[in-house]
C-alpha cells in the first residue's frame, strides 16, 4: 500500500520522485539557501515574523503540493495550516546536512498529505464493515497523541476567524487569486476583502504560535 500511495503522490504533485520538477513550476525567483536558513533559525528562536515570512514564500506550493495528493480542498487547507504549526515547533530540530529548507518543507507536506489519503482509506474500510472498531485511534501510525494534539491546534487557530475572514483567506490563498479577483468572486469591495484577509492572517499567527508555546 505504501508503495501504491507514493506513486499516486508523485504523478498528482507532477513530480518524478523528486520535489524539483514542482518548484521549478513555481516560477517565482527564490531566496537564497543561506536566506532560507537564517528564517528557520529565527523561527525557531521564536520570531513569529521570520514564520510569516516563510509562510508568505512558501505556502501556495506546499498547498498546492498537498491538493494533488488528498484532492480535497477543505482537508488540503487544513493540513497546509498543520504543516506551518510543525514548522514552527520542529524548526530547532532542522538540519541544514539534511537537505534544503525547502525540501524540509515540502517532505513535511507530503508526508501529512499521505497520512490523510492512508487514514482516510483506513475509515472508509472500517466504515464498510459493521463489525469492525469504529475508530483507527488504536493505530499508532496515524493517531498519535502528538498528531492529535496538533490536529487540535490546527483546528482551534482556524476557529479564531470570523467566517468572513475564513472565506477571504481560503479563497485568497487557497485558490491563488488576487485581492480584486476575490472582491470579485464574494461580491466585496477591494479593501474590505484585503482588511479580512489581514486581520485573518494575523489571528492565525498569534494563535498557531501560542499552541507552538504551550506544546
Amino acid at each position: 500500500m505504501s508503495a501504491t500511495l507514493e506513486e499516486k503522490a508523485g504523478r498528482r504533485d507532477g513530480t518524478t520522485g523528486t520535489l524539483g520538477t514542482l518548484l521549478d513550476n513555481e516560477g517565482a525567483e527564490r531566496p537564497s539557501e543561506r536566506e532560507w536558513r537564517a528564517l528557520v533559525e529565527s523561527v525557531a528562536a521564536g520570531n513569529q515574523t521570520a514564520l510569516r515570512a516563510l509562510y508568505d514564500r512558501t505556502h501556495r506550493i506546499v498547498y498546492t503540493l498537498i491538493m494533488r495528493i488528498v484532492d480535497n480542498r477543505e482537508s488540503a487547507a487544513e493540513l497546509t495550516a498543520d504543516v506551518y504549526h510543525e514548522v514552527w515547533r520542529r524548526a530547532a530540530k532542522y538540519d541544514a546536512a539534511a537537505g534544503s529548507v525547502m525540501g524540509w518543507i515540502m517532505n513535511l507536506a507530503r508526508s501529512r498529505a499521505i497520512d490523510r489519503v492512508r487514514f482516510d482509506h483506513r475509515k472508509k474500510r472500517f466504515g464498510s464493515h459493521p463489525d469492525a472498531p469504529t475508530e483507527a485511534s488504536g493505530d499508532p501510525c496515524s493517531e498519535t497523541l502528538e498528531l492529535k494534539q496538533r490536529r487540535q491546534a490546527v483546528r482551534e487557530a482556524l476557529r479564531v476567524l470570523t467566517p468572513e475572514e475564513r472565506e477571504a483567506i481560503v479563497t485568497a490563498f487557497f485558490s491563488e487569486m488576487t485581492y480584486a479577483e476575490v472582491a470579485n468572486s464574494l461580491d466585496q469591495p477591494p479593501g474590505t476583502v484585503k482588511t479580512r484577509i489581514r486581520s485573518g492572517l494575523t489571528k492565525l499567527r498569534i494563535a498557531l504560535a501560542s499552541a507552538g508555546e504551550g506544546g
